[in-house]
Parts: C-alpha cells; sequence; structure tokens
C-alpha cells in the first residue's frame, strides 16, 4: 500500500461517494472536495499527497486547476476522470504532466492502480522538498562571504582565483572554504557542487553571491 492523501474533487456528489468509499476500502486517507474553488480555499496538504480530479466542472476546471498549481509549483500528482472528454483534451492534461486520464465510469483497479502511482510520485516529490529544505538551511548557516566562496568553488574557481577576486589571501580562502564543507557536511568538492545546482535548479538566487563588495 502507498501512503499518503487523496484529494477527490468532482461536482457530483455521487461520485465523490463512490470513489472516497472505493480508497477508503483500500485504507487511502481522502478527503473531497465538490469544486476547484472549494479546494483552493483550503491549505494545501504539506504530507505527500495527489488528486483525483474531474476535468469538468462548473466555475474552475481541472484543466485550469491544473495549470494554477503548475503555476504556483505546487505540482501535486493528478489523476483526471471525465464522462465525454475530447482527445485533445486529454492529451492536452497528460503532456502537463496528469499520471492518467480515466473515463467514467471508472474501471475500480484502474483507478486504485493509477492512484498509487500517483501517490507514489508524491511521497519522491516530498522527498526531494525536504532534501531541498535541508539544502537551504545548511547554505544559509554560511555567512555572506563563505556563501560568496561556496558559490565560486561550486563553479570551479580555485583558492588562488577566488582570492584574487576578493583581494585577500590564498590562506583565507583555504579556511573559508575548510568552514564550508564543514557547515555543509561536504566530504568533497563534488557535495558542494550537487548542492548548489540543486539550489539554482530550484530557483534559489545563486548568481546574486557573484557579486562582491570589497
Amino acid at each position: 500500500m502507498t501512503d499518503g492523501l487523496v484529494c477527490v474533487i468532482d461536482d457530483d456528489p455521487s461520485v465523490c461517494r463512490s470513489v472516497s468509499r472505493l480508497l477508503r476500502s483500500h485504507n487511502k486517507r481522502v478527503e473531497t472536495y465538490q469544486s476547484a474553488g472549494d479546494f483552493l480555499e483550503h491549505r494545501l496538504p504539506s504530507s505527500p499527497a495527489c488528486l483525483v480530479l474531474d476535468l469538468e466542472m462548473p466555475g474552475v476546471s481541472g484543466l485550469e486547476l491544473q495549470q494554477a498549481l503548475a503555476a504556483s509549483r505546487d505540482t501535486l500528482p493528478i489523476v483526471f476522470l471525465s464522462g465525454h472528454a475530447s482527445v485533445s483534451a486529454s492529451v492536452d492534461a497528460m503532456k502537463k504532466g496528469a499520471v492518467d486520464f480515466l473515463s467514467k465510469p471508472v474501471d475500480d483497479s484502474k483507478l486504485m492502480s493509477a492512484v498509487d502511482d500517483a501517490l507514489h510520485r508524491a511521497q519522491q516529490a516530498h522527498k526531494r522538498r525536504q532534501a531541498l529544505d535541508q539544502d537551504r538551511a545548511a547554505f544559509k548557516t554560511l555567512t555572506e562571504r563563505e556563501q560568496q566562496v561556496c558559490v565560486r568553488v561550486a563553479r570551479g574557481m580555485l583558492n588562488k582565483q577566488i582570492g584574487y577576486e576578493f583581494g585577500t589571501t590564498e590562506k583565507t580562502i583555504k579556511v573559508q572554504r575548510g568552514r564550508v564543507m564543514q557547515k555543509l557536511g561536504a566530504q568533497s568538492v563534488a557535495d558542494v557542487v550537487r548542492l548548489v545546482d540543486r539550489l539554482a535548479s530550484a530557483g534559489d538566487k545563486l548568481s546574486d553571491h557573484l557579486n562582491v563588495e570589497n
């Protein structure tokens, strides 16, 4: 069994009931919502979670909710349900990262398989977010100058080159570099490179630390 929260969003109460009943019979934690707006009014879950989402609903549609979540970087895995979706709509949903696209009335085994896949993806994403939070916390323990040294070490610069840029000695940079390694828990320069790459890929503005005022 794959753990996590399943949020069922469908404007048809009977669908919400039947899907939630099926999920709970497989020991899933479930929350139901009858509109995308209702879901958005609640705080998004911080634990691993996925959506079982109706494609066509009054107000904000399933595709529009998918787009809104992606725009806010809240990429919850989504299993779409639809009673009469066009091929183009299903293709669009899958291109934008949906786990699966199932037709109503949905086959129980297919739905459970899709939900397990979605929750597995949610758990992996949750682990990546936790690791990223740890990276950020470690980077914040560095002083401003140590952060500047860290970014340059990750760019492959030597102590002598960094010292020349900062107008200080190679010995000073060696000491600061040692503190960076210690505070980050890095065993090698490769560990520093990977940490900086992860932060940069997540959108952290590490380029700010390339500006130096002596």
